[in-house]
């Protein structure tokens, strides 16, 4: 799609959802209102988009496993999605086996003519607002993002990312934190933890973090479900937190699991929730063979380690280190 074919949109904004995780039954150590519990959410955002004129975007992950989720889930989405038509980019979480397919989840919505699936990288849409014209692009999990854009004088543009970016507590992460010519804003989902907005030249890169929290930590506990709200001219994204229950009310009554102290480990997410996995053992684990093989750098240090620790969680045999 070319900046003459796009489609143009009046809004005074959008609003950047980040990784809701939906699932039918409860992942990881939620208890069991967690599908009740995300969808009160994404519909407060919902309210929130249309009190406030903006258009609402997921940036990735809408659901938690990307396939079988129950018709009762669908059927609720489809109300819920039906008038609004969202825009939804594809995380790794709606994939089946690192590959976005029709069989998947959000391959339904889209047949049902819900939402509007981003699964491809490139502009997407221009968007007229009260504070001048933006150009709106985006780039799904395991996609490139642009090396520079060509916008017309005045306008302000936009990516929205599900990416591994280096934001200040996890500089491990490969998508480095760079200028992009032509581009201003990158809004990124994928990693749940919010971050700071980093501005390198004229490239804000934003990271509002999740809609959802899934991880039973201290951490976790600290964090508030949040959503961002961008404009034209902003300065940084408008963070804004969801209604949501309290961390009490939706984990167990227990103690935290033990914590890693090993020197880097703790900066991992990624090493994390394989020690999760191996913590508790739930259908998580399907498919991911695959999506080792799809996003593991095999120069990264860690590798040899995360292939051993899937071993050991699956019993798997023997696999190459960048199988």
């Amino acid at each position: 799609m070319t900046e003459a074919t796009l489609p143009v949109r009046r809004a005074a904004g959008l609003l950047c959802i980040p990784d809701p995780h939906l699932a039918g039954a409860p992942p990881m150590q939620r208890l069991e209102s967690y599908t009740d519990d995300v969808l009160a959410k994404l519909t407060a955002c919902l309210e929130l988009a249309a009190a406030r004129d903006l258009l609402p975007v997921v940036l990735g992950d809408l659901f938690h496993w990307p396939r079988e989720n129950p018709n009762s889930l669908m059927v609720a989405l489809i109300d819920l999605f039906g008038p609004v038509k969202p825009y939804v980019l594809v995380g790794n979480h709606d994939k089946y086996q690192a590959r976005f397919t029709a069989d998947t989840s959000l391959a339904v919505l889209r047949a049902a003519g819900v939402v509007r699936v981003l699964d491809a990288p490139g502009l997407f849409l221009r968007l007229e607002t009260p504070t001048g014209p933006a150009l709106i692009g985006a780039s799904p999990d395991g996609a490139a993002l642009p090396s520079g854009l060509d916008p017309a004088p005045g306008e302000t543009t936009v990516w929205l990312t599900h990416h591994n970016v280096s934001f200040p507590d996890y500089q491990e992460k490969y998508v480095r934190i760079r200028e992009i010519p032509g581009l201003d804003w990158v809004i990124n989902g994928h990693i749940h933890q919010p971050q700071p907005t980093i501005v390198a030249g004229r490239t804000h890169w934003a990271n509002p973090g999740g809609l959802t929290r899934l991880t039973f930590s201290r951490r976790t506990q600290a964090r508030q479900p949040s959503a961002a709200i961008w404009r034209p001219g902003m300065a940084d994204v408008e963070r804004w937190i969801v209604p949501h229950r309290p961390f009490e009310e939706v984990f167990p009554d227990q103690e935290f699991p033990p914590e890693e102290t090993a020197p880097g480990a703790a900066a991992s997410q990624f090493l994390e929730g394989l020690a999760r996995l191996a913590w508790r053992r739930t259908r998580e684990g399907a498919g991911l063979q695959a999506f080792l093989a799809a996003n593991l750098n095999p120069e990264d240090p860690e590798t040899p380690f995360i292939w051993e620790l899937y071993r050991e969680v699956t019993h798997a045999a023997e696999e190459p280190d960048d199988a």
